[in-house]
């Protein structure tokens, strides 16, 4: 995968996410860097993508930044959100940013077909992964929350 190829598929991932968490909560998120490995958030959302290219999507964030946008999705007070609705709440994010960069993605080499997402909870976990996977990350940050987007190719 060549440096631009990696840049244009963040820009597919981290946008879709943006406009995903705007269309959903209201909330604007901004791209704020590019990330070397600096491990994920206290929960991360995950998804297989299925294509020729094996990948996966990672969406993180920490507990506190779950809850307000489930918060902000629902209506629900943030001390009133449950355990069960920040998994849906990531599973879900995952699920519909995923679907969305499927509708951008022209390239036949990386379209790719959904799979189930799921939801993994934790502190300092962290991804090793072969030196030449790509791995495309970015954080994304707003004025109530901040999230951050793995993605990684191969």
């Amino acid at each position: 995968m060549t440096i631009d190829l990696k840049e244009e598929l963040c820009a597919v991932f981290a946008g879709a996410l943006a406009e995903v968490v705007s269309t959903t909560t209201g909330l604007a998120l901004d791209m704020v860097s590019t990330m070397q490995d600096d491990g994920f958030g206290e929960m991360v959302g995950i998804m297989n993508l299925n294509s020729k290219n094996r990948g996966l999507i990672f969406i993180s964030a920490e507990e506190e930044d779950v809850r307000m946008l489930y918060s902000c999705m629902t209506g629900v007070p943030v001390e009133q959100v449950g355990e069960d609705d920040m998994s849906d709440t990531l599973c879900e994010l995952v699920n519909m940013t995923a679907g969305s960069v499927k509708l951008r993605i022209k390239d036949p080499d990386y379209m790719f077909s959904l799979s189930s997402p799921f939801v993994i909870r934790g502190t300092d976990i962290s991804m090793v992964t072969k030196k030449r996977v790509p791995v495309i990350s970015r954080m994304l940050r707003g004025e109530k929350i901040a999230v951050k987007i793995k993605v990684v190719y191969s």
